[in-house]
């Protein structure tokens, strides 16, 4: 794993507690750091500018899957109990993490409007575990869209709607935690970019909890997911990287996504599926050329995909940087554009 969360830490006020629309801007409006490997520092602009750092003929992959509200509040036996979803399984089935004192393992946990969930197995990884419900299908989405609420975290210090954790593009549900690198984009802004000759492609990765609480975090060893990349983006990527373009990951979740799916030829196809994929210093990118992410805590394992586009000391020199200069962390926060150079390896 990278070094990298030995070398820094976060100040408190560095959080984004609030989405930068809700403070009388747009989502377009926040701060993005530019970490080109060509240029010898980091560079700093607006956001809604990336446009500046795009050529004609680049292509941004996004992750259209839509955020869920997976917490839901319910009890077992008298004690109250908190549960969060974090990976379907089936159409009545999920991995979760379930909070508060439980009595009983195999009594029910009893959720709002009769509907009822079962500790029936273990999950990928502790403290997760596989629960089954009483409802399956259309039924249970129905019923977390009525009950559900967003992952809080500590940092946010009040509750925001659900619109709050979408992408403007997100379109199919399934992640329990937004996948954040898209969320500054307005439909604005992307059509400008299209205008421009810059390509616009879809992937979909369901996300899962990216914190277990009491300093508990994923192994990103094994740290399942569900995603699918489908063929007309195949189609659009291998066009791209044809003519000499690059590949733009809009997140970490569709760097896995996209490397999860290239075959044993080392080429990329279409294909649907759980990814255990997991991405460090030691990768070689196979399809993609540069990353958009957010700024990211000392423990998250995506500081080391972070360190698989740039040399560690170029990662620990722009996050200094950005902490100096006031950079915003976590899925209100500001933006990080990594370009590494063409040729590294």
């Amino acid at each position: 794993m990278s070094n990298l969360p030995e070398r820094f830490q976060v100040p408190d006020n560095l959080n984004a507690v609030s989405p930068a629309e809700y403070e009388g801007g747009s989502r377009d409006q926040v701060r993005m750091m530019v970490l080109d490997q060509s240029l010898p520092k980091p560079l700093h602009n607006q956001f809604n500018q990336i446009g500046q750092y795009l050529n004609p003929g680049d292509i941004l992959v996004l992750n259209n899957s839509r955020t869920i509200p997976p917490v839901l509040k319910g009890k077992q036996g008298k004690n109250p109990v908190e549960v969060r979803l974090s990976r379907e399984i089936s159409t009545n089935q999920w991995e979760a993490l379930v909070l508060g004192p439980l009595t009983q393992a195999n009594a029910a946990i009893i959720l709002p409007d009769e509907m009822k969930a079962y500790i029936t197995g273990t999950g990928s990884e502790h403290p997760l575990v596989t629960l089954t419900f009483s409802e399956s299908g259309r039924s249970l989405l129905d019923f977390l869209y009525r009950y559900g609420e967003p992952v809080r975290y500590e940092y946010i210090d009040q509750p925001w709607p659900l619109d709050a954790y979408q992408t403007v593009y997100g379109s199919l549900p399934g992640s329990v935690e937004m996948a954040s690198a898209g969320r500054a984009f307005t439909w604005k802004l992307l059509n400008s970019l299209k205008a421009k000759g810059i390509k616009l492609a879809f992937i979909q990765l369901h996300t899962g909890l990216s914190y277990y609480e009491k300093n508990r975090w994923p192994d990103p060893r094994n740290h399942p997911e569900n995603y699918r990349v489908p063929e007309d983006t195949v189609k659009m990527i291998q066009s791209v990287k044809s003519e000499g373009n690059r590949v733009i990951a809009v997140g970490t979740t569709v760097v896995r996504a996209l490397e999860s799916s290239v075959n044993c030829n080392g080429e990329l196809v279409a294909h649907s599926g759980v990814t255990t994929l997991y991405v460090d210093h030691h990768h070689k990118h196979s399809v993609v050329d540069g990353l958009l992410t957010g700024f990211h805590e000392p423990e998250a394992s995506h500081l080391d995909m972070l360190a698989s586009f740039l040399p560690e000391s170029t990662l620990m020199n722009g996050y200094n940087e950005a902490i100096q200069k006031g950079y915003l962390w976590h899925e209100f926060g500001d933006m990080n554009l990594l370009l590494p150079s063409r040729k590294r390896t």
